[in-house]
């Protein structure tokens, strides 16, 4: 490899007389970066086998010429990769290195131009032809771009530390504008090899000093911005320096005056706040040896915030301040009472808790779980909670969390690293053990960042949150006297083992009773002070509560219903503002005004739908409570198909499925000509086919509604029925009883046929007030639904129809 590096440049001596070689065949001497120029002297280091032979091949003569490389990465270049224009020298002196490399000093003579190569190997050889130096006259033009040169050229070398100050009287003594430009050329080591061939292809000598003077100018500017940068630098640091300086003399003069910095003030503040916070010994000396560390450090620091930061949290924590003390049962119970009206499972709970901590003390808190439809007052009763047992009260909602760090915080390497959600209640509520209720469990999200609901399971854990371990603090924190209480409309999403380490309560819907007394308790009085009301100013009555409650709303909750009360309590607050100051007795001619039509027709859909044989009413649970279920069924002409619709699900599609076997299996007993399947194609369809449904308690439906339809026999009105079957005509238990039963009472349904090993479910979970206009029948087979679904004779379909005929007419 032949490297070539120029050490030296200077203007060639006069004595210097340059032999006439055209047409003869001179060496070829190859260079990279490197361009020699007329009257300059150049050392060039020279590795190349080709390049020695070519050197040490020289005679008396040594005159060679040297070409640029276009591409200097290239070994073993070719004529190709050589430029055309080079520039004729004669070789001074040749030194022997170590390496077996030369060290050559050559001086560049005059430009040539390489006509054809005539030897590749082992070196080049070329003809070439001299370029001659244009005659310069002086023109007016050309004289100011000398000038203008020159001026430029002495700027640079004034601004650089790496040219020498010798290179400015050179220069100066160069009166031919061509050679001027050449020595410059030679001279700058930031112009670019592309840059200096093409100064050396042109002849021109006004072209030449134009390109020069480009070159030079834009120099200039990048070594003032050069300097500029370096000044910036230098002043910054200068005043680092100085306030570093200035600090350390402040810190020198209160030492001597006994007073102490803002720093050490932090320090000492810091040093009181652990001592006074109660920690354990172990959390103690951790703190202690983060504030040692802190002392050392200068506030400048960048680890000086992180670490103080750190420390405060430590310090703030309530490590032994407790809220809860000696607990009054009754006045416990008064408390649940006065803000939730019945929820009697999850108050006798309660106060069983209490009770058992009263006798002892040290018991670790529960973890509880209140599952139900919205708005039945989960998350309001964690607060009456809280109140009947005199603690503070956190929230923290994790619907739609899906980072494992917002429960157990960051690691104290990230910026602006926190501590979890948990341990930020703990901090809000000032004590270690406040009712903490986890909002919406069943809504955790989960992704690449982590489980949340992972993380919780150790925070749930009574044997294991006594020493929970948040990721920024990294120490124990006792979570055992934290009274958890989490909050879901539905277990299914939430993981087994997290549901395992919680004691599940469910909160069923509200039957109307319970809406009235709930409404008149509690959200009248409520809507009626929000809205800036009296109640001089406003009457609702028992019958237009109950007609709010029937025809406008149909949910498990009492949200929309509070939103019903507030909508009539703001028309009457216009009306007030409007100037009519008469008290307002709510009528149902005033719910229509302010409301609008009907929105639920309880007391008529039931009746009305099920006029024409082949619809039943069946019963639905769903997260928002129970509901009622049209199922409906038609034949027509075909060959035995059988088509299920309404956006069901595969176990819902297979109870179909089973009811259609019975009912075939079963023909002959029902009155039905068995050639019928054969002949006729069915079709049952589940109303509402835009939300999905699946699920096996609508076996019992689907049986009654194909009965329905082939012995062309109407349900009776004002049924309503729930159940799974079997292929032998059995009727299996089903869950969710209470919403099912409250759904049917609240959609004006009389009789309700329930599988008979549900009856336990029934006298556990609803009282007589809820179970009042409604008759439950208990049956353990399909033909006990059916005889009770159908009616028997002639006479019984008359005074059934008539019944509906009433309904109707009246409703109209």
């Amino acid at each position: 490899m032949a490297k070539e590096t120029r050490n030296i440049e200077r203007s060639a001596p006069a004595e210097v007389q340059t032999p006439k070689r055209d047409g003869a065949s001179l060496p070829v001497l190859p260079v990279r970066d490197t361009v020699l120029f007329p009257h300059a002297v150049l050392p060039l280091t020279v590795g190349r086998d080709s390049s020695v032979q070519l050197i040490n091949s020289l005679g008396e003569e040594k005159q060679i010429i040297v070409v640029a490389q276009q591409d200097a990465r290239i070994d073993s270049p070719v004529p190709t990769d050589l430029y055309q224009i080079g520039t004729l020298a004669v070789v001074h002196k040749v030194v022997k290195m170590p390496n077996q490399s030369l060290f050559v000093f050559t001086e560049g003579t005059e430009r040539v131009r390489i006509k054809n190569y005539d030897q590749l190997t082992p070196y080049m050889r070329a003809e070439a032809e001299t370029l001659p130096e244009p005659p310069s006259e002086k023109t007016p033009e050309i004289e100011a771009l000398q000038r203008n040169v020159l001026t430029l050229f002495q700027q640079i070398v004034t601004g650089s530390p790496t040219l020498s100050d010798e290179l400015q009287t050179v220069a100066m003594n160069i009166d031919e504008p061509g050679r001027l430009v050449d020595f410059i050329a030679s001279s700058l080591p930031s112009l670019a090899t592309r840059d200096k061939q093409e100064l050396l292809e042109t002849t021109d000598i006004r072209i030449r000093l134009e390109r020069i003077n480009r070159h030079l100018a834009k120099e200039i500017e990048v070594q003032q911005l050069r300097n500029k940068i370096q000044t910036e630098v230098q002043d910054q640091v200068q005043q680092s320096q100085r306030d570093y300086y200035l600090r350390e003399q402040m810190k020198a003069i209160q030492k001597e005056l006994g007073e102490q910095d803002e720093s050490s003030r932090d320090v000492e503040e810091l040093r009181k706040k652990i001592e006074a916070a109660g920690m354990p010994e172990d959390v103690k000396k951790e703190a202690l040896k983060e504030l040692s560390r802190l002392s050392r450090m200068s506030p400048a620091a960048g680890d000086y915030s992180i670490t103080r930061n750190y420390i405060e949290w430590l310090a703030v924590l309530p490590w032994a301040k407790s809220s809860g003390g000696e607990v009054d049962i009754v006045k416990a119970k008064e408390i649940l009472d006065e803000d939730h009206y019945d929820l009697q499972k999850v108050k006798d709970r309660i106060l069983d808790y209490l009770s058992v901590r009263r006798l002892k003390p040290s018991m670790k808190g529960p973890i509880l779980c209140f599952v139900g439809p919205p708005g039945v007052g989960k998350t309001s009763l964690g607060r009456s909670i809280a109140r009947s047992l005199g603690r503070k009260f956190a929230r923290l909602s994790l619907g739609g969390v899906h980072d494992e760090a917002e429960i157990r915080g960051h690691r104290r390497t990230y910026i602006g690293a926190l501590p979890g959600q948990i341990l930020q209640g703990i901090r809000r509520a000032e004590t270690n053990d406040p009712v903490f209720m986890l909002d919406e469990v069943d809504k955790l999200g989960r992704d690449f960042r982590g489980d949340p609901a992972s993380a919780l399971l150790e925070t749930l854990d009574p044997e294991q949150n006594f020493s929970f371990r948040d990721n920024y603090l990294d120490v124990p924190f006792d979570l055992s006297k934290v009274l958890f209480i989490c909050t879901a409309n539905m277990l299914d999403p939430i993981p087994e083992p997290l549901r395992d380490r919680m004691e599940i309560i469910e909160l069923q819907g509200y039957s109307e009773e319970e809406k009235q007394h709930i409404a008149f308790r509690y959200l009248i009085p409520r809507q009626i002070e929000e809205n800036g009301l009296t109640a001089e100013q406003i009457e609702f009555p028992e019958d237009s509560v109950r007609y709010l409650i029937r025809h406008y709303t149909r949910e498990a909750g009492v949200r929309n219903l509070e939103r019903t009360i507030g909508t009539v309590c703001r028309k009457q607050a216009r009306r007030i503002a409007e100037g009519k100051k008469d008290k307002l007795v709510v009528t149902h001619e005033i719910v229509h005004e302010f409301l609008g039509g009907v929105k639920v027709r309880v007391d008529t859909e039931v009746a009305e739908r099920t006029k024409r044989a082949g619809v039943a009413v069946g019963l639905a649970w769903t997260p928002a409570g129970g509901d009622i279920l049209f199922i409906e069924a038609n034949k027509m002409q075909g060959k035995g198909g059988f088509t299920m619709t309404g956006q069901i699900g595969q176990v819902m599609q297979e109870s179909m499925q089973a009811a259609l076997t019975w009912v075939r299996s079963n023909a002959k007993d029902l009155g039905i000509d068995e050639e019928f399947f054969r002949n006729h194609d069915l079709h049952i369809h589940v109303p509402a086919g835009a939300i999905p449904k699946d699920g096996p308690s609508a076996g019992v439906t689907m049986a009654t509604t194909l009965v329905s339809l082939l012995t062309d026999r109407s349900v009776r009105p004002y049924t309503a029925m729930t159940g799974e079957i079997t292929l032998s005509g059995n009727v299996l238990p089903v869950g969710g009883i209470k919403e099912k039963v409250l759904a049917a009472k609240r959609a004006g349904v009389h009789d309700v046929i329930l599988p008979a090993e549900n009856r336990q479910n029934v006298e556990e979970d609803l009282d007589k007030d809820q179970l009042a206009g409604v008759t439950i029948h208990y049956v353990n087979s399909i033909d006990e639904a059916l005889a009770i679904a159908l009616p028997h004779s002639p006479a019984e379909e008359k005074q059934d129809a008539a019944e509906r005929e009433r309904v109707l007419t009246t409703a109209e």
